[in-house]
């Protein structure tokens, strides 16, 4: 029987970090099938969708986690799944939100919520803070990619976004 499992992985950043851990899932039968690897500070993450069907897995993936930590300084957690879900289907919207504005607390928070409360599924969210060319101050920018029902649009979206947009004083937009 075929079992999925996420991994989640950081180190502090060095050559070797990638291939360290997919090692561990090559050496154990693993297929990896998504995965999202990023710099965050100093520190290199990767999120991994794997599947194995090979028995007693989970025992060994679980110990190469610990031995990546003791050997290679890499923390390394690994959730089984339970069945896959279907695809979406053809009723399902997909819409880009992008934030822009001076960087401050709460602006994740307040819009993720706002977005939840619409019914608005998170699918992706990247963000980032730079310094603005001509005054040097923060400036935070984030990526949202959301999925809704079919018939709701952009506008709408965007629309509803205002408020929160002028309570947090940056600029946001939604394309499809």
């Amino acid at each position: 029987m075929i079992r999925r499992y996420i991994m989640t992985a950081f180190g502090k950043d060095r050559p070797g970090i990638v291939a360290d851990v997919t090692r561990v899932l090559f050496e154990n039968g693993c297929n990896l099938e998504e995965n999202s690897m990023t710099l965050l500070a100093d520190e290199f993450t990767l999120i991994l969708l794997f599947s194995t069907g090979e028995e007693g897995s989970e025992e060994r993936l679980l110990t190469e986690c610990r031995r990546l930590e003791k050997d290679r300084g890499i923390s390394a957690f690994i959730r089984p799944l339970g069945e896959r879900k279907d695809l979406p289907s053809a009723s399902i919207q997909t819409y880009v939100v992008e934030v822009e504005g001076l960087d401050q607390s709460g602006i994740v928070y307040q819009i993720s919520q706002h977005l939840a409360d619409q019914g608005l599924n998170i699918l992706n969210l990247k963000s980032t803070v730079k310094s603005s060319p001509e005054s040097g101050t923060a400036l935070y920018q984030m990526q949202i990619l959301i999925q809704t029902q079919t018939g709701t649009s952009a506008e709408e979206i965007e629309d509803s976004l205002a408020t929160v947009a002028d309570e947090l004083h940056v600029d946001i937009s939604v394309r499809g």
